[in-house]
This record gives structure tokens, C-alpha cells and sequence, in this order.
């Protein structure tokens, strides 16, 4: 009769370990939980970012006609009252890094050489 106890209360036991550390609710479960919550953390921490940086475009947009026109100049190529528009064409495929550096080499040099008026 101690016997059958004792092996109703091991099986019992292991029952319950494996419920523990590989079952519903257990202990992996526990982690992969707590890992997605860390990731789902770090995305929403993303988006408060994103959203605070639109919402200071939006009030800008709404409160400012300087940001209307620097947009309206930047991606539409409008061109405001009483300016000139000059575009300039290159024998070759230069970006816009390329020219802004080559302007500034250019300033540079004719400081340095005194033909800077």
C-alpha cells in the first residue's frame, strides 16, 4: 500500500513538473511572453517617436506659412514673387552633395586667392 502511494505521489509529481516547465502557462510559455512583450515595448516606444514628430510637422503646418513654403519650394520647385530661377545643368551626373562641396571649394579658393568680391 506505501508503495502504490509512492509511486501515485511520483507520478503525480512529474505530471505536475511537466505541466510546470513545458505546459499550458508554464515557465517557457512565461518567457516567450515576456520576450514579445520587450519587442512590442520597443516598437511602441518607435511609434511615440513617429507620432511626436508628426504632431510638431502638424503644428508647424498649421501655425507656420514658413513650412508650407520651404515644402512648396523644396518638392513643387515654386518659385516665390520677385525671384529668379536659375537652373543649372552638368556635363555629368553630379549629386547634390557633389555640387554643395564643389561650391564651397570654389568660395574657399577664391577667398584665398582674393578674387572674392
Amino acid at each position: 500500500m506505501l508503495k502504490a502511494l509512492i509511486a501515485a505521489l511520483a507520478i503525480m509529481f512529474v505530471v505536475l513538473q511537466w505541466r510546470f516547465w513545458v505546459g499550458n502557462g508554464s515557465v517557457r510559455e512565461l518567457r516567450q511572453t515576456r520576450s514579445e512583450v520587450q519587442k512590442l515595448r520597443v516598437e511602441l516606444n518607435e511609434q511615440r517617436d513617429i507620432n511626436t514628430a508628426l504632431r510638431a510637422e502638424v503644428t508647424d503646418l498649421v501655425d507656420g506659412v514658413g513650412e508650407i513654403e520651404e515644402r512648396a519650394r523644396g518638392e513643387l520647385g515654386m518659385i516665390g514673387q520677385d525671384e529668379t530661377f536659375y537652373q543649372f545643368v552638368g556635363t555629368r551626373a553630379e549629386t547634390a552633395a557633389d555640387n554643395i562641396a564643389d561650391g564651397k571649394a570654389m568660395i574657399g579658393a577664391e577667398a584665398v586667392n582674393g578674387n572674392a568680391q
